[in-house]
């Protein structure tokens, strides 16, 4: 191990630590859209994504810090928006067991239409107790298996596609169910741990379509997917930005 190199996609950031066997996953996460829509619900989902993508990579959430930016404090929308999304960021960390060692308030970040959205940006730091079983995002060959974990849901709520193709600047925030996401950790910590998958990647930002996108283009790789009939809008089941999932790969003999 004295050359290794952890340089590799993956939903965190790998750092090894040198002299043992052990590395540390590091990742950023927010949507200012989301706190936008819903303060106390935007921050939990901030904490759960850079949760997920700890877990994604094999780690195990350590802790957290944290970038607040708001607008005037003085203004009560956005007064409101600061302590709510303080609350909704209290809950997540309790739920994932992430104490806040440390962080910065940034407050009158305006511009001439009015406030920034307000983004208290997550900063996470996880543990792999084996640099070994480090976990990818990239699909490895043709043939492997692809499987969404997580509920297939209809919801469209805040997703890049309802913003940027149908122009909806404001809409609900997107589903989320805590109990759900760390049902979801568990589930990708076995998976990883007996090898069963040979990569994980979570849906965020541009729902299951982009993080299919994500996982095949890093090997040149395509793949077939297909969503069943499951009532409601196929581009919200595709593009939506519902929390609590994950696309995995693996050898179908695994």
């Amino acid at each position: 191990t004295a050359n290794l190199s952890t340089n590799a996609p993956s939903d965190a950031a790998v750092v090894w630590v040198r002299g043992t066997r052990k590395a540390l996953a590091v990742t950023t996460d927010c949507n200012g859209r989301y706190v936008r829509a819903d303060p106390r619900a935007g921050a939990i989902i901030a904490v759960a994504e850079a949760a997920r993508n700890i877990a994604c990579t094999g780690g195990e959430p350590l802790g957290v810090t944290n970038c607040l930016n708001f607008g005037n404090p003085y203004d009560p929308e956005v007064y409101y928006q600061f302590v709510h999304a303080i609350k909704g960021m209290g809950e997540a960390c309790l739920a994932f067991d992430t104490p806040v060692p440390g962080g910065n308030v940034s407050f009158y970040n305006q511009h001439p239409a009015g406030a920034v959205y307000p983004p208290p940006t997550i900063g996470m730091v996880g543990l792999l107790t084996d640099v070994d079983q480090r976990m990818t995002l990239d699909f490895k060959k043709p043939g492997d298996v692809v499987y969404l974990l997580g509920e297939v849901t209809a919801d469209i709520g805040s997703s890049e596609y309802l913003h940027k193709v149908h122009g909806a600047e404001f809409s609900p925030a997107p589903r989320f169910d805590i109990d759900a996401e760390l049902r979801l950790h568990k589930a990708l910590a076995g998976l990883i741990r007996e090898r069963l998958v040979s990569s994980a990647h979570d849906v965020s930002e541009g729902g299951v379509f982009i993080a299919l996108l994500e996982s095949a283009m890093p090997r040149g790789l395509g793949f077939e997917a297909s969503a069943a009939d499951r009532g409601g809008r196929k581009d919200a089941i595709w593009f939506g930005a519902s929390q609590g999932r994950a696309v995995v790969s693996g050898d179908p003999a695994s």
